[in-house]
């Protein structure tokens, strides 16, 4: 069996790694002519570096990140409101990662090509279209470079291709817009030291303006301002998306903030990138594929980035999916199991992640009561993590 896998993201390349770990052939496309470090900061739970250690990246992973012992929440004029350990400092078997999101994908990418093959990762690539036939799916690829066509006969076809799929679109037409929650997001990466314990995050509220910050490792501090600019409302397909921001958009929200611990006027200005886009998620599907195509990681659940649980999702999704696949007795039995295993629990997620953007209690109780019911809706329970069986096959 091969599995076909569209999108060279974190999620399709786990995915790449864990069907071969379990038994399974890969091949990755991406459209994108050749993979780049970009991007911003991101961060990767516990359940997520849990799987990552697990395929046997654990150093690797560790060389690239600063291990997250706290979160740190502070009003806009400095006053601080509640501390919450995360990672090991909270009782989980594996840490909390703040790293580099480009340097992850890089990482990732090396891992398939040393245990797959140069082959397995094709860039250039568009999945341009895909039928299922009898025993297979067929795809078309179009090779961007020569404009060359062809058509790929695969076992399975995993829809890894982000937040604006083509697979999802072709499986779901009418699967309604982007929801958009009003926020702007500007994003950026500045050269600093560390601060507080230097494995510290900062979240610090202050109205319709909002920021986080934490470090990723050499002399680096990944920060997210967020705004409201706007009720929440549906979101035009083409909206700007990951597009370059200006400074003089963003810092008059910040100017006048006194934290102490960090310059935020001066954090903003020394971003470089700097990013702009809007928060947004879809709403929950009722079913993610057929047959023998699924969908994975953004393609399935797109979600608000306030839980920093994204990038960590995907991973997961590619461990049962290969997990899944191994045990079936057929690939649509299997692709069906992995779909029951995540969907419900993903949905939670994107609805918790919802539930906890719109939360408007910010003493000291009440971000602790808020932080720990988005650890039981989302299946973070340090308990349930620390005791779950593995899921490589042995």
């Amino acid at each position: 069996m091969t599995v076909l896998i569209a999108g060279a993201g974190i999620g399709g390349l786990t995915a790449a790694l864990s069907l071969h770990a379990a038994g399974i052939d890969a091949v990755v496309v991406e459209s994108a002519r050749r993979i780049r470090p970009l991007g911003v900061g991101i961060n990767l739970l516990p359940h997520a570096v849990r799987e990552l250690t697990e395929l046997g990246l654990g150093e690797e992973l560790a060389a690239l990140s600063v291990a997250t012992g706290e979160n740190v929440y502070y009003d806009r004029s400095g006053r601080r409101l509640f501390t919450e350990p995360r990672g090991r400092a909270q009782g989980y078997h594996w840490p909390q990662y703040s790293l580099h999101r480009g340097e992850l994908q890089l990482m990732l990418l090396a891992a398939v090509r040393a245990r797959l093959g140069a082959g397995a990762v094709r860039t250039g690539t568009r999945l341009v279209d895909f039928e299922e036939r009898p025993g297979a799916v067929r795809a078309r690829l179009l090779d961007r470079a020569t404009g060359a066509a062809e058509t790929y006969d695969a076992a399975a076809l995993v829809g890894a291709d982000g937040l604006h799929s083509s697979v999802r679109a072709r499986l779901h037409p009418a699967g309604g817009p982007l929801q958009w929650s009003g926020i702007r997001m500007w994003r950026g990466v500045t050269e600093g030291e560390p601060f507080l314990t230097g494995a510290s995050a900062v979240l610090v509220t202050g109205g319709d303006a909002e920021l986080v910050a934490y470090p990723i490792g050499r002399g680096r501090i990944n920060w997210v301002a967020l705004v409201r600019v706007a009720a929440p409302q549906p979101l035009a397909e083409e909206a700007a998306w990951n597009s370059a921001g200006r400074l003089a958009d963003v810092l008059p929200y910040y100017a006048d903030w006194t934290l102490g611990v960090l310059d935020v006027p001066a954090l903003l200005a020394g971003g470089d990138p700097l990013l702009q886009y809007p928060m947004a998620d879809r709403d929950p599907l009722p079913a993610w594929g057929s047959g023998r195509v699924t969908l994975l990681g953004d393609a399935a659940h797109p979600m608000y980035p306030v839980g920093a649980n994204g990038a960590s999702q995907a991973v997961v999704d590619a461990r049962v999916l290969a997990h899944e696949l191994a045990r079936a007795d057929g690939v649509p039995d299997g692709l069906a199991r992995y779909e029951d295993a995540r969907r419900d629990a993903t949905t939670a997620v994107v609805r918790a992640n919802r539930e906890m953007h719109r939360a408007g209690g910010r003493t000291p109780r009440e971000l602790a009561r808020i932080t720990a019911t988005y650890r039981h809706a989302t299946g973070s329970d340090v308990h349930e993590l620390n005791s779950r069986a593995s899921l490589t096959l042995r």
